[in-house]
């Protein structure tokens, strides 16, 4: 895992409008679905922090 496993704070985790909810915007197969919904998906693969000030720190 390279950062952290926390939907919270995911560049992934995005609010749907439609459904008035927050959602995993990864589109995960069937084996991995089930494992997130049965709470032994600790170290998310697709985890990117979402960071807003990365890039302005890179170019500095």
């Amino acid at each position: 895992m390279s950062g952290g496993s926390k939907c919270e704070f995911c560049a992934n985790y995005l609010y749907d409008e439609v459904n008035d909810c927050y959602t995993c915007d990864v589109s995960l197969d069937e084996d991995e679905f089930a494992r997130f919904m049965s709470a032994t998906f600790y170290n998310c693969p697709y985890y990117e922090p979402d960071d807003e000030y990365g890039i302005v720190r890179k170019q500095n």
